[in-house]
């Protein structure tokens, strides 16, 4: 299945891309899922995935979780917490 990456604010500075698409592998099914899998990728990758890391989630433009289910074609956004005043 073929989805749209796209990375923001540090996220994007710590892997050098801003956007990417990528074939998923078929066990590949929810948004967590895409976070595991691009953590496989090593590197940059390993740290900016982590587990525990607090990172937000949006599916074509509305927040999720990482249980939302992807689908073809669709836009999956990573991108720091913010805060604002």
């Amino acid at each position: 299945m073929k989805v749209e990456l796209r990375f923001f604010a540090d996220v994007r500075e710590a892997l050098g891309v801003a956007n990417e698409c990528v074939d998923v592998p078929d066990s590949v099914s929810s948004f967590g899922d895409v976070r595991a899998w691009l953590r496989m990728r090593g590197g940059a990758w390993v740290e900016t995935f982590a587990e525990g890391r607090s990172l937000r989630m949006a599916c074509n433009h509305e927040m999720t979780d990482p249980s939302r289910r992807i689908t073809e074609s669709c836009e999956v956004v990573f991108f720091p917490p913010v805060t604002g005043g």
